[in-house]
């Protein structure tokens, strides 16, 4: 294993240019942001494929010292591959034969059910009463929340595995077609489209009015989001499909090419990356960050700590499957799910393991957390719910 510090090249006109018209907009979007986070956590709310716009994967709030089943949801027919939406009390799930499910958080009654013609393959996203996701026939989709109509849907080019995000009165999707979307939220209509060398699966994550897209034309992509033109890219060591997450001045997300990394978007440049030279394999799982740490999980079934500020590894740990749902901090723990069907908790500044549940099914989506409970969604057609009886 090996850590890469890149030295600082000269940049050109149009790259400073880029860099300070970039930077000079960050200082009020951070503070926009910050205050949308402020909101978030007063709701207690799981609105976002990573909980909040920042793409972090961190919970609101704590879950018991010892999560125990409260219930299970069961479709005969059809898998989760999904990450839940959970907005006060009410779990939002999609499966890959077309069913949107409406959950009530308490015990996992069904409340509203409605249904595609295709499947649904990107997580939900809440805004203003309505859920937005999209199937692999490539329609984006905005049903009201409350009970399930459809309001209006779009037709991309392709697949869309992307989680929406929000901006302003915009609604944000990427698809396979190598688009980046924006969509009027009330109606669907094409605000602006921005076109990129190959597919988009990630969720966009936003700070004030920039966009950042990690693409499969290996680029990181930082996109103004006034009018959906590229501020600046950065080239990677390969594709990514991971959404990546904003602390501070800087993105963290893994690659293809096994590698983290760790890019100050003000500047656009690598401020460190991290190579796993024990292994090919790629890192799919979108990063969890807090109190100065990413966590990420491997094809390789090790999960994996880093420092943010340097990217020395903390601790890495083998689970018994590989790893492609995203990890959750929640309070001092970090919870990841296996692709062999086991959900462990870790002690996100050790290491230790501290809680384990064995399900059965894989796992491809990520746990959503809220009021004090954790759901997740299988591959087997399941939804759990856990927290404290």
């Amino acid at each position: 294993m090996k850590l890469l510090i890149p030295l600082l090249k000269s940049f050109s006109m149009v790259t400073i240019i880029s860099t300070l018209v970039l930077g000079g907009l960050m200082t009020q979007a951070q503070d926009d942001t910050a205050t949308s986070v402020t909101a978030a956590k007063k709701k207690d709310n799981w609105e976002y494929f990573r909980g909040n716009a920042l793409s972090q994967g961190v919970a609101q709030s704590n879950l018991p010292e010892k999560p125990e089943l409260l219930w299970e949801f069961e479709v005969k027919e059809g898998a989760f591959e999904v990450t839940p939406a959970i907005v006060d009390g009410v779990v939002y799930v999609g499966d890959l034969d077309g069913a949107l499910f409406a959950l009530n958080l308490k015990d996992g009654k069904q409340i509203w059910k409605s249904t595609i013609e295709s499947g649904f393959v990107s997580s939900p996203a809440f805004r203003d009463g309505r859920i937005y996701l999209g199937d692999y026939d490539g329609v984006f989709y905005c049903f009201q929340a409350k009970d399930g109509k459809l309001l209006w849907q779009y037709e991309t080019g392709a697949e869309v595995n992307s989680s929406a995000n929000f901006y302003k009165g915009n609604v944000l999707v990427g698809s396979q077609d190598a688009t980046l979307y924006c969509l009027a939220a009330k109606d669907g209509s094409l605000v602006w489209k921005h076109e990129i060398a190959d597919q988009i699966r990630c969720s966009p994550t936003v700070v004030g009015d920039h966009t950042f897209v990690a693409g499969c034309d290996a680029k990181l992509h930082i996109i103004d989001l006034l009018k959906g033109e590229k501020v600046n890219e950065v080239t990677l060591d390969g594709p990514t499909g991971s959404t990546p997450a904003v602390l501070g001045d800087n993105v963290y997300f893994g690659t293809e090419g096994a590698s983290v990394f760790s890019i100050n978007f003000k500047e656009a440049k690598v401020d460190w990356q991290y190579t796993n030279e024990a292994t090919t394999l790629p890192y799919r799982s979108s990063v969890a960050i807090y109190d100065g740490i990413v966590i990420i999980g491997g094809q390789n079934r090790f999960v994996q700590a880093f420092q943010t500020s340097d990217g020395k590894e903390i601790w890495q740990k083998q689970i018994r499957g590989r790893v492609e749902a995203s990890p959750v901090i929640v309070g001092k723990r970090v919870f990841v799910a296996g692709s062999n069907g086991r959900i462990t908790a870790f002690e996100y500044k050790t290491g230790n393991q501290v809680w384990e549940y064995e399900a059965g099914g894989g796992f491809s989506g990520s746990p959503a957390v809220s009021q004090q409970r954790l759901v997740i969604a299988s591959n087997d057609g399941k939804v759990y719910c856990f927290g404290k009886k």
